[in-house]
C-alpha cells in the first residue's frame, strides 16, 4: 500500500525566518486494545524521539477493530489494522503508529498468514506493531519493552521510505521472522541516516537509544 506525500506543516510568517524555530512534525501513537501497558507506550515514545525529530503524542486507547480479527489463528491482520489507522490520523499530524499487545500477521510470499512484529506502509503515514512476539524468550519485561521500541524505530523508518538494511546491527535489518535479531541491533547505520537526510526527514540530535549497546 502507498499513501500520499506527508503533509507539510504550516510556516510561521509573523516573525523573521531566522528567528523562527521550525516546529517538529507530530506523530500520534494509537494504543489498540487493553492489554498493552502504559510503560510500553512510554518506551516507544522515548525511542522514537531518540532517533527522529518528531513530537510524539499518545492518543486515547481504542478497541481493536473486529473486522481485522482472523479467527483461524486467533490474531489480527496487520494490513486491516493499517486501513483502520489510516482513518485515524489526527489533522496536521505526520502519521499514526498503532501499538498492540495481541499477535498480528500478514501474507508473506507463499505463507498466507505469517506472524510479524510490525508493518508499515512504505512512504506512507501509518504503521502498526505488536509486543506479542517481543516477549518471546525475553529476559525481563524491560527487555521485551526495549525490543518493542526498536521495532517502532524500524517501522517508522519504513514509513519514511527506508527499505530493509543489509548492515548487521542496524535497526532497519530484516528480522527474518525472529525477534532475536532485535537483540543485536542498537542504532540506525550511517547509510540509513544518510537516506533519511536526503529524503528530508530530520533526525534527532544527541539522543541516546533507551537500551544498552549489545
Amino acid at each position: 500500500m502507498r499513501r500520499r506525500a506527508l503533509l507539510a506543516l504550516p510556516a510561521l510568517l509573523a516573525a523573521p525566518r531566522s528567528l523562527v524555530a521550525k516546529p517538529l512534525a507530530r506523530l500520534a501513537l494509537q494504543p489498540l486494545g487493553g492489554a498493552l501497558g502504559a510503560a510500553d507506550v512510554a518506551l516507544v515514545s522515548i525511542a522514537l524521539r531518540a532517533f527522529y525529530a518528531v513530537e510524539v503524542t499518545p492518543l486515547p486507547r481504542v478497541a481493536l477493530p473486529r473486522r481485522a480479527y482472523y479467527p483461524p489463528r486467533k490474531r489480527y491482520r496487520a494490513e486491516k489494522l493499517l486501513d483502520f489507522l489510516s482513518a485515524r490520523v489526527p489533522v496536521g499530524a505526520l502519521g499514526v503508529l498503532g501499538l498492540t499487545a495481541t499477535d498480528i500477521s500478514t501474507t508473506k510470499g507463499d505463507i498466507a498468514d505469517f506472524g510479524i512484529l510490525g508493518l508499515a506502509t512504505i512512504d506512507g503515514r501509518v504503521g502498526v506493531l505488536s509486543s506479542f512476539r517481543c516477549r518471546r524468550r525475553a529476559r525481563s519485561a524491560r527487555h521485551a519493552r526495549e525490543r518493542l521500541g526498536k521495532v517502532a524505530v524500524h517501522e517508522l523508518g519504513h514509513a519514511f521510505g527506508l527499505e530493509h538494511c543489509p548492515n548487521r546491527g542496524c535497526l532497519m535489518e530484516d528480522a527474518e521472522g525472529s525477534v532475536l535479531t532485535c537483540d543485536r541491533e542498537y542504532e540506525l547505520c550511517a547509510d540509513c541516516r544518510g537516506k533519511l537526510a536526503l529524503a528530508g526527514h530530520p533526525l534527532a540530535e544527541g539522543g541516546a537509544p533507551p537500551w544498552p549497546r549489545p
